[in-house]
Formats: C-alpha cells, structure tokens, sequence
C-alpha cells in the first residue's frame, strides 16, 4: 500500500482469493455449451495489469477441474479510455496480445476491480477494435459501487460498497509478492 494510505480491512485473504477463483472458474465452465469445443468457441482476455493474472489462473482451474484447454489474451484499454488525456502523468501503456480471433467467440472479459466503469467501457471499445465477438462476460474479484458509467460485471466474486476516498486493493503474488484484498482509505494531505 501506499505511504499516505491506512489499510481499513483485509476483505480476503491467500486462502479467500484462491476460494473465490474456484468459484468463479466454474461459474465460467457451467456457461460454456457442451458440444462446444472450449478452445475454438470460448476465451478468456485479461485486462493489464492484474487482471492479465486472474485469467491465467481461472484458464489453469478451467483445465484442472474439466481439462478442457481455453485460450487466453491480454488487453490494455489504456489509449480507450475517456479520461486518459485528462490525466497529468504520461499513461503507462502495455502490450495487447489477444493470439486468436475474437470473431463469433464467447469472451470473459477479467479485470481486479470494478469502480466507475470507465476502464470496463474502454475495453469494451478495444475489442470491439479487435473483432466482433459473440458475446463479452465481464468478471471482477471485486465489485466496489460509486458507478459513473452503467456498466455491470456479469460474474462478481465480491461486492464490497465504498465511500469516496476509499479503494480495493488486489494484490497477486506474481506481481506485488503478497496475495489478497484490502479495503484501504487513501489520505490526500
């Protein structure tokens, strides 16, 4: 967490995550089509950053639990997004490597945390860019209200209701060596 931040909860642990993912992975195999063939009809596109990691564990669960083999994608809908010319710092953007057509396939669209709904959009507008896919299922670890957009996640491992000056923080071993999720009140003075 930040210096100027004040942890207010641990809303999951290593174990809840892992639990919460388990859930979600089969929430995701119950809506695939048995005589589809998973790794033509169906994918999973993680947004950057962490989300690009919860996908490629929920494609990990999928194949241990149905060994069935779902191709995976990273997006980053930084450019797409209509506040990013607003901002002072120069946007950080990251690679886009979606290695199948989304064309007539079913996407699950993953991502850490769900708030204003403007990144949700952004991504929308990016695969949209990208090809038409039959349909787009959005999943969050995280959903934490105050929308500014009518944007709504299809599969929610929770929902947590924030106040203004508030965030959810997910962090992944992969990337910031702890696990979980933290509700945290950020300090501006």
């Amino acid at each position: 967490m930040g210096v100027r931040d004040r942890i207010k909860a641990q809303l999951m642990d290593a174990h809840d995550l892992d639990r919460t993912l388990n859930r979600m992975a089969r929430q995701i195999v119950e809506m695939m089509h048995p005589e589809e063939d998973a790794s033509r009809h169906f994918g999973l596109i993680g947004m950057q950053t962490r989300g690009v990691y919860l996908a490629r564990r929920l494609r990990d669960k999928i194949l241990d639990f149905e060994s069935l083999t779902v191709p995976i994608g990273v997006l980053d809908a930084t450019m797409y997004r209509d506040d990013f010319r607003l901002r002072l710092k120069q946007p950080v953007v990251r690679a886009t490597d979606i290695p199948f057509d989304i064309t007539e396939r079913r996407i699950v669209l993953v991502d850490d945390v769900l708030y204003t709904g403007r990144t949700a959009r952004a991504a929308f507008d990016a695969l949209m860019d990208i090809g038409r896919p039959a349909t787009v299922q959005f999943l969050v670890i995280v959903d934490r209200g105050l929308r500014e957009l009518p944007v709504c996640a299809d599969i929610v491992g929770r929902q947590v209701p924030t106040l203004p000056g508030e965030e959810v923080r997910v962090r992944l071993n992969e990337i910031d060596d702890r696990e979980g999720v933290w509700l945290v009140e950020t300090l501006n003075n």
